[in-house]
């Protein structure tokens, strides 16, 4: 487990003797090679469900890399995916923003890629059949709401300070997906409108889901890192505590929920 993991775990009381392995996981698409980050508890013989994790739009980086760790000391199979290609990650916005607004210029071909990981997982031995959920921050927030809408084969999806509007249509109203959203109430990227819109999209659609605001809480609010990042290139970001850990808590109730 990494030191964000640890950190959580001593916080929380989470008990941190899981055996988790953790492996890179190569895949194409179209042609591209994509690597992903699987993590699971080698000690546990039976089938689990799975849990995929999309990244922010600085791609699959270690903040990923340990959330995929984290689930995985919960007991599940957990596959941070890739959605740049290549592994990509950023290190300034700009080369951020490029690389997320190249990955959904072609919602197909974005459904593909996350398609193509799920799969990946769904024929993992540990996984053979069992539900998959997926949860996604910022960036990856927006995605996996957007595969929800789209229909993809998934228990649940969680999003982390994500984008809540929709990227074609709304959610249907026969959908089956349970949907949580964590978000920031003070996050400018993401206003009070569009929780509005999103929350009449849900009860339109008869969703099963959960909303959570939480005051005072900025974009990007579930990552520590977040915190170098106003001074550094002056966005509106940061990390708050009380607002991570309470989601961690609130999604490991709602997973639990969700594959009972």
């Amino acid at each position: 487990m990494n030191r964000y993991g640890l950190m959580v775990a001593a916080l929380l009381g989470f008990s941190t003797q899981a055996a988790v392995v953790s492996e890179s996981v190569s895949y194409r698409v179209d042609g591209q090679e994509f690597k992903g980050y699987l993590a699971f508890d080698d000690s546990q013989t039976s089938p689990r469900p799975g849990v995929l994790v999309v990244h922010e739009w600085w791609g699959l980086n270690d903040y990923i890399r340990g959330r995929a760790e984290m689930l995985a000391e919960l007991g599940y199979v957990a596959l941070a995916l890739d959605m740049y290609g290549d592994g990509k990650e950023a290190s300034h916005p700009a080369e951020a923003g490029e690389f997320a607004k190249a990955s959904l210029a072609s919602l197909p071909l974005a459904e593909r890629r996350f398609n193509a990981a799920r799969e990946q997982l769904a024929r993992h031995p540990l996984v053979a059949g069992s539900p998959i959920a997926a949860i996604g921050y910022c960036y990856g927030g927006g995605v996996v709401l957007h595969m929800a809408r789209n229909g993809a084969p998934l228990a649940a999806v969680a999003s982390f300070h994500g984008s809540l509007t929709p990227k074609t249509t709304p959610l249907p109203a026969d959908s089956k997906t349970r949907i949580a959203v964590f978000n920031g109430a003070a996050d400018p990227l993401v206003p009070a409108d569009q929780v509005a819109a999103f929350q009449q999209e849900m009860e339109t659609a008869g969703a099963d889901y959960l909303l959570v605001n939480y005051p005072g809480a900025l974009h990007a609010f579930t990552n520590p890192d977040a915190d170098r990042v106003p001074a550094e290139f002056k966005m509106p970001v940061g990390y708050d505590q009380a607002a991570d850990l309470d989601s961690w808590s609130q999604l490991q109730t709602f997973l639990q929920e969700t594959f009972e």
